[in-house]
C-alpha cells in the first residue's frame, strides 16, 4: 500500500521540507500548495497545515507528516517515531507580563492562560499541579497578555523580540522545538516510507559534514590521525612523482574542519579543498 505524507502548505516549514525532499531526490516539482496532491517516488504527498496534519496523524489517517515539536506535544504524539530536521528551531515557553510580580508557574493558580495549544498546556499544568483557565486562540498571543486579557501565554518563541515588545518574561521554558518527521507507530511501515526517512537522514547527514581533499607529508600522516581521532581510517593516494606528499580524503563535520584549519596548515597540508557532499550515510 502507497503510504500517505503530509508537507506543510505554507510558510518557511513548507519551504524547508521541499528543499530537503528535493535534496533526497524527490521531484518536488510536483507540489502546487495547500490540497495538492502528488506521488513522489512511492510515496503519496498531501500539502495541508501542519496543525491539521498532525491530527489527522494522530487519528491514523495518515501514515507520516512533516511537522514541528509543539504539535507532537499537542496531540499526544510522543511514542511515534520521528527524525528530527534540525531547522524551524524555537521554544515553547510559559510568558506572563513583566510588571505582575509572578516567578514561576506556581503564581498563575486560578490564572487564565492563552495558547494555541490547549492540550499541551493543560498537560502542563497537571504536572506542575496548578489549576488554572486555558483558553484556545488563534493569532498573536502576545499582545492578549499584554492587553490584560490573558495572565499568561504559552507560545512558541523565536527570537523573544515580540515578546519583549509587548512587555512579557519568561515564566519557564516548555521544550525545545523543531522540525520533525514523524510516523504513525507500526511495526510494519512501509517500505517506501522507511526509504523516504533514510533518504532524508543521508541528506541532514551530509549537510553536517564536508567532504575534505589535501596534500600533506607522509610523515605526518600519524599526526593528521591523532588530530582527528575518530577518523577509522582517512583515504590515502599517492601522488605522481612524489614520495614525500600523499593526496588524503575524509569526512569531517563542517565545526571539526574549521575549528582545526589551522593545525591543519601547520602539518604541512596544502591543496586543501572542502566540499558539502550530497548524501552521506554512516
Amino acid at each position: 500500500m502507497t503510504p500517505t505524507i503530509a508537507v506543510p502548505s505554507r510558510g518557511r516549514l513548507r519551504d524547508e521540507v521541499a528543499r530537503l525532499l528535493g535534496d533526497a531526490g524527490y521531484p518536488v516539482g510536483m507540489l502546487h500548495g495547500a490540497g495538492s496532491i502528488a506521488r513522489l517516488d512511492g510515496v503519496r504527498v498531501i500539502e495541508m497545515r501542519p496543525r491539521d496534519a498532525a491530527a489527522a496523524l494522530a487519528a491514523d489517517q495518515l501514515d507520516a507528516a512533516f511537522v514541528a515539536t509543539d504539535l507532537v506535544l499537542e496531540h499526544d504524539l510522543d511514542d511515534c517515531p520521528a527524525l528530527p530536521l534540525g531547522f524551524s528551531r524555537s521554544d515553547l515557553v510559559l510568558a506572563s507580563r513583566e510588571d505582575d510580580g509572578r516567578a514561576s508557574v506556581a503564581d498563575l493558580s486560578g490564572g487564565v492562560i492563552s495558547t494555541h495549544l490547549p492540550n499541551a498546556t493543560r498537560r502542563y499544568l497537571a504536572e506542575h499541579g496548578v489549576e488554572a483557565t486555558v483558553v484556545e486562540m488563534g493569532g498573536s498571543l502576545e499582545g492578549v497578555a499584554a492587553a490584560g486579557l490573558a495572565d499568561a501565554i504559552v507560545d512558541l518563541r523565536e527570537t523573544g523580540t515580540s515578546l519583549a515588545q509587548n512587555g512579557l518574561r519568561v515564566l519557564d521554558e516548555i521544550a525545545s522545538c523543531e522540525a520533525l518527521l514523524v510516523r504513525r507507530a507500526s511495526e510494519d511501515a512501509p517500505p517506501a516510507l522507511l526509504d523516504l526517512e533514510l533518504r532524508a537522514q543521508a541528506v541532514l547527514e551530509a549537510r553536517r559534514h564536508r567532504y575534505v581533499m589535501l596534500h600533506v607529508p607522509r610523515a605526518h600522516l600519524d599526526k593528521l590521525q591523532d588530530l582527528f581521532p575518530g577518523l577509522a581510517a582517512p583515504t590515502v593516494l599517492p601522488l605522481a612523482g612524489r614520495d614525500d606528499l600523499v593526496a588524503v580524503h575524509l569526512v569531517l563535520s563542517g565545526r571539526e574542519l574549521w575549528e582545526k584549519l589551522g593545525q591543519l596548515r601547520d602539518l604541512g597540508a596544502t591543496g586543501i579543498v572542502a566540499l558539502p557532499p550530497q548524501a552521506l550515510l554512516p
